[in-house]
């Protein structure tokens, strides 16, 4: 019987985290084309509840991210500054933050690449 284990490993979760400073929504698994909608679907509900309007978005055990992941990211931010929220990136190094720099997308948000989740009680 063949086994599932890179499916699961890459299937994408978002693990929510709060505390009185903010919402840590922390990503793992493959983001692209077919997860996209669902993650994007995750991080706007988060987007929208965070009290206080603060979010940052761990990008640190995210396996593989596309265009469709930053399309993502980018419409989470838009509805962030509409509702006067704080939207900022973590976790990010490696290719995944040469990407981030290299299209420019960093610039976007707050550049935060620290890692700590201190603070935070998952919920």
């Amino acid at each position: 019987m063949p086994s599932n284990k890179t499916e699961s490993i890459d299937k994408p979760e978002i693990r929510i985290s709060v505390s009185k400073d903010g919402t840590l929504a922390c990503l793992f698994g493959h983001v692209d084309m077919d997860s996209s909608p669902a993650v994007r679907e995750q991080l706007l509900v988060v987007v929208r509840a965070a009290d206080p309007k603060i979010v940052s978005v761990d990008l640190s055990a995210v396996t593989h991210f596309d265009s469709s992941g930053i399309a993502t990211l980018i419409d989470a931010l838009r509805v962030a500054r509409s509702s006067k929220t704080q939207l900022t990136l973590r976790g990010l190094d490696g290719r995944l933050l040469h990407l981030f720099e290299l299209t420019g997308i960093l610039s976007l948000f707050n550049g935060d690449t620290e890692s700590s989740q201190s603070g935070y009680k998952a919920i």
